[in-house]
């Protein structure tokens, strides 16, 4: 073996891990108890779910430090009896051509689950890291039936939508604040010239999204709940039950999802590693 074969070889290898070496000895063993092995394994595998969980937690938040403000690239424009209708939003697909690179350099992807039932859809974010963490975000909807649209155009759009929030939702994406349909209502030039003077309106949806980004940040239980205890937390919540109900709900859903994350990374750490009997030696 020459030294460049040499240095190709161990350049990949790679450290054996203990545990596994202390599992692999009590299999050959023959008088080893079964059920101290099925505990070992048990333990190896609430490990490196714990080392993938902490993985995934850096990876997407080095992510979402790079992710800048989403712009809202689309707009809305339709007269129903109900009235005009114009307002911007960002798009699934500037959403990706934003994140995609910035996900993919840092071990993340996303997919959706999609189903229906009960007169609407659900769908599903999932994403993962490659480390194998995947977390979950699903969000519910009725048929979109706005404008013109035919039942499949209804079914589709609402799918859509859905997918949009739960991204977003589930990465704490923010969208850039944007006021053109507020300025095609003001027409008049008074309204034109006391327009400096007015404090903006709260945006539901960035006042919602910067409530499940601080739930998603909360490190502990402890944490959590003096985030959702705050009284300006509280007021938010209050706040915008009353001016967008679904935003409400995303939020109520990321703190009852961050509840059972935090809970469960409690349980398995509070976990014992079991005692073993005699020499492995």
């Amino acid at each position: 073996m020459n030294a460049v074969t040499k240095t190709e070889a161990q350049e990949h290898f790679l450290p054996a891990d203990p545990m596994v070496n202390m599992i692999e000895r009590i299999a050959m063993d023959p008088s080893s108890d079964l059920d101290k092995l099925e505990r070992m394994l048990a333990m190896k595998e609430r490990i490196d779910g714990q080392n993938a969980m902490r993985q995934f937690a850096d990876a997407l938040s080095q992510a979402r430090a790079e992710i800048p403000p989403i712009v809202k690239d689309s707009t809305v424009d339709f007269t129903s009896s109900k009235g005009r209708t114009h307002y911007k939003h960002e798009t699934l697909a500037g959403i990706a051509k934003i994140i995609d690179p910035i996900l993919s350099k840092n071990g993340l992807s996303y997919r959706f689950r999609t189903d229906q039932g009960q007169g609407g859809v659900k769908v599903t974010c999932i994403i993962q890291h490659r480390a194998g963490h995947v977390e979950e975000t699903t969000l519910m909807g009725g048929a979109d039936q706005s404008g013109n649209k035919n039942g499949f155009q209804a079914i589709g759009s609402a799918v859509t939508y859905l997918q949009r929030y739960t991204l977003k939702a589930a990465l704490g994406l923010s969208a850039e604040v944007d006021d053109d349909a507020q300025s095609v209502t003001d027409n008049t030039p008074a309204q034109r010239q006391s327009k400096p003077a007015q404090q903006a309106a709260p945006n539901p949806e960035a006042v919602a999204d910067q409530m499940i980004a601080a739930i998603k940040g909360a490190e502990s239980e402890d944490r959590l709940k003096g985030i959702w205890t705050s009284d300006k937390f509280k007021a938010d919540l209050a706040w915008l039950r009353g001016k967008a109900p679904e935003k409400a709900a995303h939020v109520e859903a990321a703190k009852d999802f961050r509840k059972q994350s935090l809970a469960q990374t409690n349980h398995d750490l509070d976990d014992e590693i079991p005692e073993f009997e005699g020499s492995l030696t």
